[in-house]
């Protein structure tokens, strides 16, 4: 549905994406993810033919983005960082005047305008001035504007930016609502909404796709610290742990309670060594009382990839 192919942008000397590709298939809603300045936007406005490459190629729906870019922009909704209103019309009238601009037979003009406006909860708002609504209802008639007409592919960068906690639920559940029968880019730096909106994430950085899976399987690649609760002299269980072959450090967790104390065991990368803790501890004589994987968040993995060294 989505193929972008080894997909570089300069402006002048500096590079802003580089050798970018990924997939996304039909139905998929996919987070977009990076920080500020990671490239995020740079893509997906080439992605929108908007910007032409410096080299690389994009297709959607088998059509290449730049040779056939209005071709691919009927088949598309955009939904860009700054909602594009215009704050003088009304919420009706500037969703008429979008449908009309995509192409919308005006017989079925007010019937679409009707559809996304009960899609998109906007029909107490829908004869108020555009710039005299709230944030999360501009947000709400950007989404309208770019499911107008019906496409099968979304684009949306940064829906939720600037919404209340209420107003991101509402946006949520909208978008994850068009999983299935709609193909969905979600461009984001918020980590939160694209673990629990998107089936699959691709993370880029300074330019570069850093990592691409689920949330889940990110987040298991660096499941490699494990959770201890044992019953025993603290300095010895410790100094036990801290030898054990495939542990790369065991640190104390907390203040111990009489005889129990938590420890965190980090291992090496691709050792699991659970089998030998068990063995240790109770060959120790001790109680082992718990023993967990810590699996961290997309948070987590995030931070991990964008703060290390480029090689």
């Amino acid at each position: 549905m989505i193929e972008v192919d080894h997909l570089s942008k300069y402006f002048g000397p500096v590079p802003a994406v580089l050798d970018v590709s990924f997939r996304v298939e039909k139905g998929e809603i996919v987070g977009f993810l990076g920080p500020n300045g990671a490239g995020k936007t740079t893509t997906i406005r080439m992605l929108n033919g908007f910007f032409p490459p410096t080299s690389g190629s994009a297709r959607i729906h088998g059509l290449d983005v730049f040779d056939r870019s209005l071709e691919v922009r009927k088949r598309l909704g955009y939904l860009p960082e700054n909602v594009p209103l215009y704050k003088e019309m009304r919420t009706d009238a500037y969703l008429n005047f979008v449908a009309d601009v995509k192409g919308v037979p005006r017989r079925r003009r007010q019937a679409e305008v009707d559809r996304v406006t009960e899609r998109c909860g906007l029909e107490q708002v829908r004869k108020q001035f555009a710039g005299r609504l709230s944030k999360g209802f501009q947000q709400r008639v950007g989404i309208a504007q770019a499911i107008l007409n019906d496409p099968d592919i979304l684009i949306l960068d940064e829906p939720t930016i600037g919404l209340d906690p209420k107003q991101i639920i509402e946006i949520r559940e909208l978008v994850k609502s068009f999983a299935g029968h709609k193909t969905v880019i979600l461009s984001s730096h918020i980590l939160p909404e694209v673990s629990m909106t998107c089936q699959r994430v691709v993370i880029i950085n300074e330019g570069r796709i850093v990592a691409e899976d689920t949330p889940e399987g990110l987040a298991g690649k660096d499941a490699s610290k494990v959770a201890l609760q044992v019953k025993g002299p603290q300095a010895d269980v410790l100094a036990r742990l801290q030898v054990l072959p495939g542990v790369a450090r065991a640190s104390v967790d907390g203040e111990p309670t009489g005889r129990t104390c938590r420890y965190v065991v980090e291992m090496e990368q691709d050792k699991d060594v659970r089998d030998a803790i068990a063995e240790s501890i109770v060959g120790g004589g001790w109680s082992l009382l718990e023993m967990r994987t810590i699996r961290p968040t997309l948070e987590d993995v995030f931070i991990r990839l964008v703060t290390e060294e480029t090689p």
